[in-house]
């Protein structure tokens, strides 16, 4: 195993490799309904999957994987992009390997002029990332302190966030 995995852009031919990874990352997290593998799987399919990185590592492969896709408040966009799922295989967590395709991630949308990521996880997690909840996002009624923002390019937003339809899809909308 590497040391240290390489963050790359996802390429033709990794879907499959990322579905696996995903479904096997979720399978033992007793809040995972099952459909964090076919959302990203429908995020490529209908052209939301904006960003796509992986964390590979030697001969290990694919390891890591995180999705970034548009979002919306109050039914605009707005530069606004989700973060997640975030995945990394069952025996090379708590390694970093999320913390950098993260930091990446943000990094990248960033460099793309994207006005701010939202999410929908862990506040002791996120928060490291500088994500914060109670920032006035809602939504479906989850606690505010989990509904997390962090802006890239100006201030903080309030209003309704929505997803992709991949993620609408799958909650049941």
């Amino acid at each position: 195993m590497t040391a240290h995995p390489v963050i790359r852009d996802e390429r033709p031919g990794d879907a499959a490799a990322i579905h696996t990874l995903t479904a096997e990352a979720f399978a033992p997290m007793p809040y995972s309904d099952g459909t964090e593998a076919p959302i990203v799987d429908a995020l490529r399919a209908e052209g939301d999957l904006t960003l796509s990185l992986v964390a590979v590592a030697g001969e290990d492969g694919i390891v890591g994987h995180v999705a970034f896709s548009p979002v919306r408040i109050d039914g605009r966009h707005g530069g606004w992009y989700g973060l997640g799922p975030l995945s990394v295989r069952p025996g090379h967590q708590r390694r970093g390997i999320g913390s950098r395709l993260v930091r990446d991630g943000l990094t990248r949308l960033r460099g793309m002029g994207a006005k701010g990521c939202a999410l929908i996880g862990d506040p002791a997690y996120y928060g490291r990332f500088g994500f914060e909840g109670d920032r006035g996002l809602a939504y479906r009624g989850i606690a505010p302190a989990y509904v997390q923002q962090r802006a890239l390019d100006g201030g903080t937003v309030s209003g309704t966030l929505a997803f992709a339809s991949a993620f609408e899809k799958a909650g049941g909308d």
